[in-house]
């Protein structure tokens, strides 16, 4: 059996900003309101004309991992793409990065975990990596929002969250098993699927009920129980983090760095405050980016690695929690 570290980190996210006075122009919204419920001042959203799309981005990201692992393109043996925002219906972005790469005829696979999908993915290369089947795996999360929200005032509790971009990570064989991704953690409570959800298209609103469709239907816009989701969040992400920090033996104080997903500020402020972390323990970017979902955790996890706020022998954190419900941690000793 072998570990799994990471070797090499990107991200990407689109020029285009779009600051919470962007939004007051688009709804009855302003910044005082946005910032006091979720902490973003602003987020990028890809710009109409672009040839920006989840797999492009998520492309541009890993392009950039690879360059910093010291490998080349033909050097990876697997894909796994994580995204809720898929170019196509089908077939998935990861045969699109292959493609647009020009690598090998690797396998690739995508994982639909929404806000979790990035540390599902990572425990997914994980595994394939700890039996020897695979040395070294592609690892993106990625998420075009901007071209599925509600920017109308009915929609402006979850669009004011939402940005766009991609981040991307090398998996390698790290043949010291006290290195690296020590233990992942993954969860999920489906009866609560329904609280934050994109109920359109569905078995049950398929392409016939589209074609026939005559009026606006909300049903293809995200819906948030935000408070139901915020009460359930806090829970998980502690249970999760927890797990992993008993797993490997491990107390809240061995913490170096926590990467929490960016899905709301407060309810990361709320874990440091748990944890009792210092501000330089847990490393946020929800800010300025909003919340990408998948692509959330691999570049807030790059952008404190390219800030050097990460150094060998430190014990990383990676927790997530999302719709599904799902949640996962992933506990890493950097390396």
């Amino acid at each position: 059996m072998y570990n799994s570290k990471i070797i090499g980190l990107g991200k990407y996210v689109p020029d285009h900003v779009v600051t919470n006075d962007d939004l007051s122009k688009m709804m009855d919204t302003n910044d005082e309101w946005i910032q006091e419920r979720t902490g973003i001042k602003e987020r990028r959203w890809i710009p109409e004309g672009s040839d920006d799309t989840s797999a492009v981005m998520g492309a541009k990201a890993a392009r950039i991992a690879i360059e910093r692992s010291g490998l080349t393109k033909d050097d990876i043996d697997f894909i796994v793409f994580a995204t809720l925002s898929p170019d196509y219906y089908f077939p998935g972005c990861g045969v699109q990065i292959q493609d647009m790469l020009d690598m090998p005829t690797v396998g690739a696979l995508d994982v639909r975990n929404q806000c979790s999908g990035f540390v599902y993915a990572i425990s997914v290369a994980d595994q394939f990596i700890k039996t020897g089947m695979y040395k070294n795996i592609l690892v993106i999360g990625a998420e075009y929002h901007s071209n599925g929200l509600d920017k109308t005032t009915r929609g402006r509790g979850v669009t004011v969250i939402f940005g766009d971009g991609a981040g991307a990570c090398v998996l390698s064989r790290e043949e010291d098993t006290t290195k690296g991704i020590l233990s992942t953690h993954l969860h999920s409570e489906g009866k609560y699927a329904d609280k934050l959800i994109v109920a359109s298209p569905s078995i049950a609103h398929w392409v016939p009920e589209i074609l026939e469709s005559k009026e606006e239907d909300v049903s293809y816009f995200p819906y948030m129980d935000g408070t139901f989701v915020f009460k359930h969040a806090v829970v998980r992400f502690s249970e999760v983090i927890m797990e992993g920090l008993a797993k490997n033996n491990l107390q809240k104080e061995d913490i170096d760095m926590l990467i929490p997903h960016q899905a709301n500020l407060r309810i990361a402020q709320f874990i440091q405050k748990r944890f009792g972390l210092r501000d330089d323990q847990v490393f946020n970017n929800i800010m300025k980016y909003g919340n990408t979902t998948a692509a959330s955790v691999i570049i807030a996890l790059t952008e404190a690695w390219e800030e050097g706020k990460i150094k060998e022998g430190d014990n990383v954190v990676l927790a997530a929690f999302g719709s599904g419900f799902t949640w996962a941690s992933a506990i890493i000793k950097w390396s």
